[in-house]
C-alpha cells in the first residue's frame, strides 16, 4: 500500500516506479447546513448560481526543509457538487514537482465549471516519490536518498476541504496544496544505508482564491518566478505559450501568456527577440479573462542550440576544482527528453554567474548583493544552463548559473530595522541543507554561521502571516539568497506561516 521497505539512493534510480492512489473527500450534509444553510441562492441569501465561471487550478505546497522535492504524476481532478454533480477540473496527466512551489503557487490548468457549491474533491494520481538529503554518519560524505513506492491505497490518503467551495463570479481561482509533513514518513537521519522503512500518505487541502484585478502576491493571483521553455510566440497579438519546466516532455503544463506596454524584460528587449526554445523566469498575475499577463519575462541563456536547463538546491561544490552539483527540482531541455538524471553536474569554471531579476530592489539592501564561483554555497538555489547533447561522465561546462528565488523556513530569533527594510534573524534546523553541506567532507567552506539566514523586506514584501511575527514565530521566507562575506541574507519578496520544524 502506501508504505515501504526500501531506500533507493544518490543516483541509483530513475523515475520509472509508480504511484497510483485516488483521493477523495465528502463533507457532510450537515456541514454545510451548519455554515448557514443552503447555499447557492436558493434561499434568497447566497449568490445566485447559474451560468461558468473560469477557473485557475494552481498547485503549491506547505512544507519545512526536510525533503528536498515530491513529485506526482497528477491524472485527474473532480469536484463533486453538493447535489451530486461532478465536474472535471483536469483530465490530461500532469508530472508536477511540489517542493519548490513551497508558499509559491503554480498554475496547473485553466478551464471552466458550472456555478455551484462544491462539497467534495477527487484527484487521481499516479508515479511519485521523494527525496531527501543528509550525511551519511559513516563517511561524513553528503548523500541524496530516494524514496518510492509503486502504490498506495485511499484510505492512505487525505484530502480537506475546509469549507464547501462556492464556485462563483467571472473568475476564480482554486488551490491544490500539498501538505508535505503530513505527506511523507521516513528515517530521522533521511539517509540510511541498506534498508529503511517509509511511507507516502498525500494530504491535500483545496481552498478558494479570490482573483484580484490587479493581483500583488500568491494570494490574490500573482504568480512569482514561473520557470519553462517557450514553445511558441505570436508577436502580432503578444501571445506566448510556455511549456512548465518541472514536467517531462509529454506531460508538462502549458502555459498561455499575454505581454503588454508595462512588461519588464531581461535579458532580451522585447516579445521580437523571443524564440521557441528559450528557457524563461516570469513573474505573472492570473486574468479574470483570458491569457496571464506576464509582468517580467527573464531570460539567462539565449542559445536553444542542445539547451538543457537544471532549476533547483546546489548541493555540492567540490573544494578541490570549480564543479558543482545541483538537484534539478525542474529541467528541460535536450536530455530530459530521453532520460532522467538526478543531479546536475556542471564545470563551472567559464560559466556566466548571474542574479534572477525576481527582486528589484538589489543596490537598495544594505549589503553588497552579490553572486559568482567565488562566494556561491551548497544551499543556495540555482538554474543551470548547459549546451550537451549526452550525458558525459565527467563534468560538462555550465554556460550560465543564476541564483534564483527560494523559501526558508526557520524560527526567528531577532527582530530589527536596518536602511528602510524589517530585518530577521531566522535561525534553520539542523536537517537545512545550508548546514547539512557545510559540514560535509569534500564541501567547499565558506560560511560561518550556516544555520542563520538575516532576511530584508522593504516595503514591497508581500506579508501573508495569519499572526504579526514575532522573536520565536516559525516563518516561510521567499526570496533571493546570498553569501555575504560567510553571511546568509535574504533578499525577501514574500512572508508566509512557518510549518513545524
Amino acid at each position: 500500500m502506501g508504505s515501504g521497505s526500501f531506500l533507493l539512493s544518490h543516483r541509483a534510480v530513475s523515475r520509472s516506479s509508480y504511484l497510483s492512489f485516488t483521493l477523495a473527500v465528502v463533507v457532510a450534509a450537515a456541514f454545510v447546513a451548519g455554515c448557514g444553510g443552503s447555499a447557492g441562492g436558493s434561499s434568497g441569501t447566497g449568490p445566485t448560481l447559474s451560468g461558468y465561471t473560469a477557473v485557475t487550478v494552481l498547485a503549491t505546497s506547505t512544507a519545512n526543509a526536510r525533503l528536498s522535492d515530491f513529485v506526482m504524476s497528477i491524472e485527474g481532478v473532480t469536484l463533486t457538487s453538493q447535489s451530486g454533480k461532478t465536474v472535471v477540473l483536469l483530465s490530461a496527466p500532469l508530472y508536477h514537482e511540489f517542493i519548490h512551489l513551497n508558499g509559491s503557487p503554480e498554475p496547473l490548468v485553466f478551464t471552466s465549471i458550472p456555478q455551484d457549491v462544491y462539497t467534495s474533491a477527487t484527484v487521481t494520481i499516479s508515479d511519485g516519490e521523494f527525496t531527501c538529503m543528509a550525511k551519511d554518519p559513516s563517511s561524513s560524505l553528503l548523500e541524496v536518498a530516494r524514496y518510492s513506492v509503486r502504490s498506495i491505497g485511499p484510505s492512505d490518503v487525505t484530502v480537506t476541504l475546509p469549507q464547501p467551495i462556492t464556485v462563483t463570479g467571472t473568475s476564480m481561482g482554486l488551490l491544490l496544496n500539498l501538505l508535505v509533513s503530513k505527506s511523507a514518513s521516513f528515517p530521522s537521519t533521511c539517509y540510511t544505508p541498506g534498508v529503511a522503512s517509509f511511507s507516502i500518505t498525500p494530504n491535500f487541502s483545496i481552498t478558494p482564491v479570490t482573483i484580484s484585478n490587479q493581483p500583488t502576491n500568491s494570494a490574490n493571483g500573482k504568480v512569482l518566478s514561473l520557470h519553462g521553455q517557450i514553445s511558441s510566440v505570436t508577436a502580432s497579438s503578444n501571445l506566448i505559450n510556455v511549456v512548465g519546466a518541472d514536467g517531462r516532455a509529454v506531460d508538462s503544463p502549458t502555459w498561455p501568456f499575454i505581454v503588454n506596454s508595462s512588461t519588464v524584460f531581461q535579458g532580451v528587449t522585447g516579445i521580437s527577440q523571443l524564440t521557441a526554445g528559450m528557457p524563461v523566469d516570469m513573474d505573472v498575475a492570473i486574468q479574470q479573462r483570458g491569457p496571464m499577463l506576464a509582468t517580467r519575462v527573464s531570460v539567462y541563456d539565449t542559445d536553444t542550440t542542445d539547451l538543457n536547463i537544471f532549476t533547483g538546491p546546489i548541493y555540492m561544490l567540490l573544494a578541490s576544482q570549480p564543479e558543482l552539483e545541483a538537484y534539478p527540482q525542474e529541467q528541460q531541455g535536450y536530455l530530459s527528453q530521453s532520460a532522467y538524471y538526478p543531479s546536475a553536474d556542471d564545470d563551472i569554471s567559464n560559466a556566466e554567474f548571474k542574479i534572477s531579476g525576481a527582486l528589484a530592489n538589489l543596490q537598495s539592501l544594505p549589503f553588497t548583493a552579490s553572486f559568482s564561483a567565488a562566494n556561491m554555497v551548497p544551499g543556495q538555489y540555482a538554474s543551470i544552463t548547459t549546451h550537451v547533447t549526452y550525458y558525459m561522465s565527467g563534468y560538462p561546462p555550465a554556460e550560465t548559473v543564476t541564483l534564483m528565488p527560494q523559501t526558508i523556513n526557520g524560527t526567528v530569533s531577532a527582530i530589527s530595522t536596518q536602511g528602510g527594510f524589517a530585518t530577521y534573524t531566522v535561525t534553520l534546523a539542523p536537517y537545512d541543507l545550508f548546514p547539512v553541506a557545510a559540514n560535509a567532507l569534500y564541501e567547499v567552506s565558506r560560511l560561518t554561521s550556516p544555520n542563520t539566514v538575516v532576511v530584508y523586506a522593504d516595503s514591497n514584501a508581500q506579508k501573508l502571516t495569519t499572526n504579526p511575527i514575532a522573536v520565536g514565530s516559525v516563518v516561510r521566507f521567499y526570496g533571493l539568497v546570498f553569501n555575504d562575506n560567510g553571511t546568509l541574507r535574504m533578499d525577501c519578496a514574500q512572508i508566509n506561516d512557518g510549518v513545524a520544524l
